[in-house]
């Protein structure tokens, strides 16, 4: 399972749901909520929720797209009890939190593809399509 907010699809989303896809034996990617993104990240994504869902839907790398839940962010874990979590280099959360929450999966931070390169806020403030 990885979680994202996947604002325009860009190679470092390619690279962090082919490194998912090699960990097990199915991939579900939960899409962030438009509100929660916006609390989270302190503004607007440039795509809606459906649109991203949209965007990572047609890579067809996941086998499995969901929504997350925009009051809690637990729960999709609750729900489908996934074997793996796989976190992006740059996401803020807080690995021993999640390991005490969740001792029976197996949480790893995944590695990075150009960080400074292929980064969606490095893209946007570049002026770059993703």
């Amino acid at each position: 399972m990885g979680f994202g907010t996947f604002d325009g699809v860009h190679p470092g989303h390619v690279f962090f749901l082919k490194q998912l896809k090699s960990l097990g034996d199915e991939v579900r990617l939960v899409i962030a909520r438009d509100s929660s993104v916006t609390s989270i990240k302190g503004g607007k994504p440039d795509y809606n929720e459906n649109q991203r869902f949209t965007m990572m839907n047609d890579l067809s790398i996941a086998d499995s797209i969901v929504l997350g839940d925009p009051d809690d962010h637990y729960k999709v874990i609750h729900e489908y009890k996934p074997n793996l979590i796989g976190l992006g280099y740059d996401q803020h959360a807080n690995l021993s939190e999640l390991e005490k929450i969740f001792p029976d999966i197996n949480i790893i931070r995944l590695e990075s593809l150009k960080p400074n390169q292929y980064k969606s806020s490095i893209i946007k403030k570049n002026g770059l399509d993703s």
